[in-house]
């Protein structure tokens, strides 16, 4: 039984993953299967879960060009890892939930 649900969408520069969960342990991050994506891109990731579900999102989606977390107060995603000079760490990235980019930013 999949206890969490992944929306994904593509902008030119990042994929934007969104996912909603029900009540989820430790245990349930075995049987996870996030969803593939264009590697050559970042990844913004969005949803309410807890932080170890966020640490294992970043561990799946290492090899992309950057990882960045929405934060709706900042109407953007902060930058918390990367493999490109052109992305900072720390640094917010513009776009609303579900994905649509305001601001290119050089990406």
């Amino acid at each position: 039984m999949n206890k969490i649900k992944f929306n994904v969408e593509e902008e030119n520069n990042f994929t934007f993953i969104s996912f909603e969960s029900g009540i989820i342990s430790p245990e349930d991050l075995a049987h996870l299967t996030p969803p593939k994506i264009n590697e050559t891109k970042g990844v913004v990731l969005s949803g309410r879960g807890p932080i170890w579900l966020y640490c294992f999102l970043t561990h799946f989606y290492h090899p992309t060009k950057f990882i960045a977390t929405y934060d709706p107060r900042l109407e953007g995603a902060v930058v918390v890892e990367t493999h490109a000079v052109e992305h900072q760490i720390g640094s917010v990235l513009k776009c609303q939930q579900g994905g649509k980019e305001k601001i290119n930013h050089g990406i």
